[in-house]
């Protein structure tokens, strides 16, 4: 009963940051509230026992990109804010979406059905981690037994990618500004 009440009481409070994120003019207060969004989620993902995915959103959610978001909000600035502009309406855009979304159940039409039990994922790994996991690593959680343990190294070269990804952007950000303050001398 108690778990039930604090799973609402998260999906409320998740509920209400959306509509003061869409409500909101000031970006700062945006970027702020998408941190808390973050943060909230992250507490209700471990709530629900996903400490993976709960780890996963704090540190990319209301971690980086809140972070990458306010250092591109310090680079533009606040004060530039323009008002909306109407103009007009481009059907490119829908059309490319339209061809990309057929294009993705053209290729999804050939795939086994969903859950059958002699799809591929089912009959290698998969009962070696369900049915193993405890005694070989001792992690009750089978989600984080698979990302921790047994795919720790692919887990591993993720973070890798990411970070490497990450300091590409400052790096291009950083010699942005430094040309941009070269010119201005």
């Amino acid at each position: 009963m108690f778990e039930q009440l604090i799973d609402v009481f998260l999906l409320v409070f998740l509920a209400i940051i959306s509509i003061a994120i869409v409500r909101i003019r000031n970006v700062f207060t945006a970027v702020m509230l998408f941190g808390i969004y973050s943060l909230v989620s992250a507490s209700l993902f471990m709530v629900l026992a996903a400490a993976d995915v709960a780890f996963t959103e704090a540190a990319v959610g209301a971690g980086i990109s809140t972070i990458l978001m306010l250092a591109t909000l310090s680079q533009v600035g606040r004060d530039k804010e323009k008002p909306l502009v109407k103009k007009k309406i481009s059907f490119l855009p829908l059309i490319i979406v339209l061809v990309t979304g057929a294009t993705l159940v053209y290729g999804i039409v050939d795939l086994p059905p969903f859950g059958a039990a002699d799809n591929p994922v089912h009959t290698h790994v998969a009962p070696r981690y369900i049915f193993q996991s405890m005694s070989e690593i001792d992690v009750p959680n089978l989600v984080t037994a698979v990302l921790a343990s047994y795919r720790g190294f692919d887990t591993l070269g993720e973070v890798v990618v990411i970070f490497t990804a990450g300091i590409g952007v400052l790096l291009l950000i950083g010699g942005r500004r430094r040309k941009e303050e070269g010119a201005d001398e």
